[in-house]
């Protein structure tokens, strides 16, 4: 990532993260730019990726202990650019017609984040009010996903839902968000 990029990222994300102080609570942006600074290479292209595809990522956690800090895909709804997509690969193997542009779990990895999991995105919910009208793919477990399932996630009527869908569906107000630890 060029130095203008860099710095307009940060600039992005410092300028989030003092809009939103509730989000994480005793916390400063200095202790956040330090971790950033000695992050692997591609934490940054992440976190740029996040933003670049709507997810408006700001912190949510850190550990006291290690200095670790959790990165989430903050927006509002689900990220505008992640949408349309099934859950994952062998998902979008099995649709012989109408097939999305890609899965949940395929973008995530290339993105450089994790799907949240059911507990994630509990404590997200937590923090504000997500998901209002759109709905998120959440990672799944395994006897689940076994079935031919998988679980997404929304807000609705002053709270939070599970539900479950055939991993090869996919809708336009469906799409993922993320987490990256730092």
């Amino acid at each position: 990532m060029k130095a203008p990029e860099r710095e307009a990222l940060l600039r992005t994300l410092k300028t989030r993260f003092e809009k939103h102080r509730r989000r994480h609570e005793g916390l400063a942006w200095d202790a956040v730019a330090a971790r950033l600074a000695t992050a692997p290479a591609g934490t940054l292209a992440a976190l740029q990726a996040m933003e670049a595809t709507g997810g408006e990522p700001d912190v949510i956690g850190h550990d006291a202990g290690t200095g670790g800090i959790v990165f989430c895909d903050c927006a509002a709804e689900t990220p505008a650019g992640r949408r349309s997509l099934c859950y994952d690969r062998e998902a979008l193997d099995a649709r012989k017609e109408n097939k999305p542009e890609g899965s949940a779990v395929e973008r995530a990895a290339e993105i450089g984040i994790a799907l949240l999991d059911e507990a994630q995105y509990r404590a997200l919910q937590q923090l504000g009010e997500f998901d209002l009208k759109t709905s998120s793919w959440i990672a799944t477990p395994a006897d689940v996903r076994a079935l031919g399932g998988a679980l997404f996630c929304d807000r609705r009527y002053g709270r939070v839902f599970v539900y479950h869908n055939g991993a090869q569906s996919y809708y336009a107000a469906r799409g993922f968000r993320g987490a990256l630890r730092v």
